[in-house]
Order: C-alpha cells, then structure tokens, then sequence
C-alpha cells in the first residue's frame, strides 16, 4: 500500500484532469474502485467502438485503481480523496456502497463549475451506439427512465409523473448534464436530498431516490429531459422482456446491466447476451488487458 499512496498522480486534480481529457468542451465520467475494473474495461471497449474513449475520465475511489488506469493509461483517472479503503464499498445498499454513490453528485457539480459539460455513467453499461445525437436540443439535464413499463415509441421527453413512493423512478445510472445554471441546480439539490435523507440499514439506501427528489422539485425552473426508452432502456425491460427487445432491435444504444444483483451475475447474464467483450476483445480498450 505504501507505494501506491505515495502514488505520483495523488496530486493531479480534477481540474487537471478535466481540461486534459475534455473534447468540445465535453467529459465523460464514472466512478469505480477496484472491484470493478473488468465492468470498466467493457464498457471503455464499449466507447472505443464509438470513438469517444478520449474523453472519458475515471474518477479512482482508490489508489489501486489510480494507479492501474493512469499505469495503462496516463491522465485518464483521478482520485478526489478521501480515497476508500475496504471491500464493503460495492456491495449494493450496503453502507460503503452508499457513501460512494454519494459522492458523484459532489463530482458532477465541480465539473460543471470547472465550465465542462458531462455524461456520468454506471460501469455496468455497454454502448451499442453513439447517444450523443440523442442529447438533441439545448436541455440541462438528460437521463433515463429505470421504469419497466413499455413506453409509446414517441413517447413524452418530460419527467415522468411520480411513482407510488412520490417520487419518479429515473436511473443515476446515466446523465448528461450542460454547463449550466440549472443543471447545477439539480446537483446542488440531488446533494441537499442526500443529505436530509441519511443512510440507514432499514432503508438500505442508495443515491438513486434522493436524484429523483431533486429532479421533481427543480423541475419547473431547470430543463429536464427523458431520453427515448427504445435508445436507453433500464435492464429490466432489454434483459426480461423479449418482446420488447425484437420489437426495437436495432434502436438500442447504451444497456444497463441492472434489475440484477451480484458481480457473477452480471458477467454471466452479459455473456449470455454477448455483451461481455472482455473476453475477445480486451485489446480494443485503452487500457488492454487488465
């Protein structure tokens, strides 16, 4: 440990790290810590695929991880400390989990003050596509809808009506957010939310719920835009719904490997769907074989 703490990227800061990667003004970021590394590499052979790897900056949630990424590939990832140290990080509802998701609106807002627009995604998404055609328009914030329910193909781009817990139900997952007032807004109060809203074991809380408090209650001073279902659908409907999946093949452009839990799983069930392209494919990644 003590070599890799003493690592030589510990003082590259975000703000460097940014202007280093951003293209047109535009980041693209994540967040990992050691643990998933393989769903990285998959979803950077993903991007390579579409050509926009180049922009893609790691936020390290350890020095492992810093050290890989920038090993393999200098400059692509930064750690905004305090770094996390231990296994419960990524067990989902767990409290390590939680701390770290908490996180990312933090993240998110000091890029969009840095002047960058960004798009955030989960590492458990591949894309089949380019979505940034899809960011049309001059809207603040784009996301996904985490919903089952099979939407009209032209469907409304609004913020879906609440759900049974007063709330929408649109994925953290993946957000693209403009360098503007009022994208800053819904971080600033996606914080505020986490924050009223403490972790506990009853509620076995992640970040997602309180991002959806604050979409509601921003949104009528901040454009907000719900990105079509057939483009980015929640892995509950591509993964369980057949149908569907037939129905709008070819339309998919980024998949969420969610409504599943457990590493094992997810690597199987992409597998299933030859959506695990680390196993062929490794050397398509900037970072080669991990």
């Amino acid at each position: 440990m003590a070599s890799s703490s003493l690592s030589k990227w510990r003082h590259y800061s975000l703000a460097d790290a940014a202007s280093f990667v951003a293209k047109n003004g535009t980041v693209i970021v994540c967040a990992v810590s050691q643990p998933y590394l393989p769903f990285l590499n998959n979803w950077l052979i993903s991007i390579t695929r579409q050509k926009h790897q180049e922009k893609v900056l790691v936020i390290a949630e350890d020095y492992a991880t810093l050290d890989k990424v920038n090993g393999k590939w200098p400059g692509h990832a930064v750690l905004i400390p305090p770094a996390l140290v231990s296994q419960s990080t990524h067990k989902f509802g767990s409290q390590g989990f939680f701390n770290f998701t908490a996180r990312r609106p933090r993240h998110l807002l000091q890029i969009l003050e840095l002047g960058y627009n960004v798009m955030y995604n989960d590492v458990d998404m591949v894309w089949l596509g380019d979505p940034f055609p899809y960011l049309e328009g001059n809207h603040d914030v784009y996301f996904t809808d985490d919903m089952t329910a099979v939407k009209p193909l032209n469907h409304s781009h609004d913020l879906p009506p609440p759900g049974k817990k007063g709330r929408p139900y649109i994925c953290s997952c993946m957000i693209f957010l403009r360098a503007t007032d009022g994208a800053k807004l819904v971080m600033k109060k996606w914080i505020e939310e986490l924050q009223a809203q403490p972790w506990s074991k009853a509620q076995k809380a992640n970040d997602q719920p309180a991002f959806n408090w604050a979409l509601l209650k921003t949104a009528r001073v901040v454009d907000l835009y719900l990105l079509p279902q057939a483009a980015f659908p929640t892995g509950g409907l591509y993964f369980k719904n057949k149908t569907w999946a037939r129905q709008t093949k070819g339309m998919h452009v980024i998949i969420h490997n969610n409504y599943i839990l457990g590493f094992e799983k997810k690597i199987k069930r992409f597998r299933d769907y030859g959506l695990w392209l680390v196993d062929d494919h490794a050397l398509e990644s900037p970072l080669g074989r991990l």
